[in-house]
């Protein structure tokens, strides 16, 4: 039997457009919690319910592993495909890491804090733009 090699498209601004981009203020922690389905604090920024557990996302002190965010400014609709691919599939071909919480109106895409720049710049060579 053959086996084929199937090579995923390679979402980009032509695709989906430039995106506008602004780095959000706050760090983040993200913490999993196995054995519960809600945090005991109120002190949350998102949740994630999961049969593995809770994924909780938190404003994080500036010490410790923290993740920073991009957030679309301009992101367009639900029914826009590509949208996030376009921001994850550069950061994923610079092998930096992500954590995607998805809202209504656009998505939180985290890096690790120590990437930021790193990933502000692989977006921008991609076509996206970043306010300062």
């Amino acid at each position: 039997m053959e086996t084929r090699r199937v090579t995923p498209p390679t979402y980009d601004v032509a695709m989906t457009g430039s995106q506008r981009l602004r780095i959000v203020p706050s760090q983040f922690a993200l913490d999993h919690l196995p054995n519960s389905t809600f945090p005991e604090d109120d002190e949350w920024i998102a949740l994630v319910r999961a049969p593995e557990g809770l994924t909780v996302v938190r404003e994080a002190p500036a010490w410790g592993e923290t993740w920073r965010g991009f957030y679309g400014v301009d992101a367009g609709s639900l029914n826009t495909p590509g949208t996030l691919a376009a921001l994850i599939g550069p950061l994923a071909e610079s092998a930096i890491p992500v954590f995607v919480a998805s809202t209504f109106h656009a998505d939180l895409v985290l890096v690790p804090a120590h990437r930021l720049e790193e990933a502000s710049a692989v977006l921008r060579d991609a076509g996206h733009r970043i306010a300062d």
